[in-house]
């Protein structure tokens, strides 16, 4: 019933307007559902998504928090933590918000949000486009003292802009200060195609460094490491020594390709030319393969992002040894609906597969 009505009512809205003024109002929309204690127990009743309380659901001790299940929002929607009061109250067992910075920075030019209906997927250059790390973090505390944030919270930190790579470290360390006591877990983003230079940091010697020095300044807070899904598998191998060498918590696998393998021939002229990170049904098998590749060589948690289009895809990410995972694009074109079906997926999957924690 939910998944029709946002298919035959909802996305056809948004799809009138381009993807990232769709993209706005719904985080916009998010952040009126969580102002309110009415409209917050109305998000939660109105059927689109299994509740954290109450409803089917696998908890899951992690990281030294609890997740009242497996299924969390992928950084990237909620880039500035506007919605944090209502992403639980729609179904998610957790938020990585994100990806921010410790300048305040536009992101890239403009169109910068793209997209591929057919190949359901979305090309995405928008450059880490946020208010900076301390807006996020006031909105936060304002969110935990007034108790309105009900699932564990990640923040992705990533590298400033203007911020040249050789004093990355310093960087990272201020979005590290200022969200201390406010993150359940930081999540060091090294591999965003957007942002000149970053996936360097996940060469050998600049990631150990940055690390390093974000774990030992995180004082206790899990700290996981995002990945790129175009690295080979000998470059995640030294990725993951380097990782388990620095006291990293769990490694997140995967962020966007810059691939267009799996764009279908209705998309490939809207998709030609344009720059950024793919996302969605053609990444779901290679987020499989990335999960499956690092779950097999360390014992780290994994948690998987990539291609989650349906409720099967989640239960194939946990089967590939992942112990959580995240969706965001899946969303564009499922609705919330897409939260339970994944819910249930997952729930059913205990027990079955390589899923840890």
């Amino acid at each position: 019933m939910a998944g029709a009505a946002y298919t035959r009512l909802v996305r056809p809205a948004l799809w009138r307007l381009d993807a990232e003024t769709a993209h706005h109002a719904t985080v916009v929309g998010a952040g009126l559902l969580g102002r309110w204690p009415l409209t917050r127990a109305l998000t939660t009743l109105g059927g689109y998504a299994v509740g954290p309380a109450g409803g089917p659901g696998d908890p899951v001790e992690l990281l030294g928090l609890r997740f009242p299940h497996r299924v969390g929002l992928a950084a990237g929607m909620d880039k500035d933590g506007r919605g944090v009061a209502a992403w639980g109250a729609l179904g998610f067992g957790h938020v990585e918000l994100g990806t921010v910075t410790a300048r305040p920075q536009p992101g890239n030019p403009r169109p910068r949000l793209v997209r591929l209906p057919r190949s359901r997927a979305v090309i995405n250059r928008m450059g880490f486009n946020n208010q900076g790390v301390h807006a996020l973090a006031a909105r936060l505390r304002e969110a935990r003292e007034a108790g309105l944030v009900t699932v564990p919270v990640g923040v992705s930190i990533g590298k400033s802009k203007v911020t040249p790579v050789e004093e990355a470290v310093g960087d990272y360390l201020e979005s590290v200060a200022a969200l201390r006591g406010l993150a359940d877990y930081l999540a060091v983003n090294v591999s965003s195609p957007n942002t000149p230079g970053l996936r360097s940091l996940q060469d050998a010697a600049p990631l150990a460094e940055l690390l390093g020095a974000v774990v030992a300044a995180a004082a206790g807070t899990p700290v996981l490491v995002k990945l790129s899904p175009d690295l080979s598998d000998a470059a995640l191998d030294d990725a993951l020594e380097v990782a388990v060498g620095a006291g990293v918590s769990g490694v997140i696998a995967t962020n966007t390709t810059l691939a267009r393998d799996g764009v279908l021939g209705g998309d490939l002229a809207a998709a030609a030319g344009q720059d950024g990170g793919l996302s969605g049904a053609p990444l779901t098998l290679r987020a499989r393969e990335v999960v499956a590749h690092v779950a097999g060589r360390t014992a780290l948690p994994v948690v998987g992002v990539g291609g989650v289009m349906s409720g099967a895809d989640a239960r194939a990410l946990l089967d590939a040894g992942a112990s959580l995972v995240q969706l965001w694009t899946g969303l564009v074109y499922r609705g919330p609906a897409l939260v339970g079906e994944a819910v249930e997926a997952t729930s059913a999957a205990r027990g079955t597969g390589r899923a840890r924690g």
